[in-house]
């Protein structure tokens, strides 16, 4: 089964969140409708990169990959379509 990382954007404060799931547009609405504890105050959310990958070991990887660049010069050329 397929794995995606995603990168979420808020709306409200342009923050990003990034994450990992077997299903991208359940886990925006997840998200979108306050049940994710964690980004619950930074509804509504748009995603802006999904990469698939083949396994979810591998996708965990690229997740900790990216959530290690947040906020560098990486990050800001994966969001950018670089």
């Amino acid at each position: 089964m397929p794995h995606y990382v995603y990168i979420l954007q808020s709306l409200k404060d342009q923050k990003y969140y990034v994450g990992e799931t077997h299903g991208v547009e359940a886990r925006l609405q997840f998200h979108n409708s306050g049940k994710q504890r964690s980004t619950r105050n930074r509804i509504p959310f748009k995603i802006v990169v999904v990469e698939i990958f083949e396994n979810r070991i591998d996708a965990l990887q690229r997740e900790k990959q990216i959530k290690s660049w947040k906020g560098g010069m990486a990050f800001k050329k994966l969001i950018a379509g670089m």
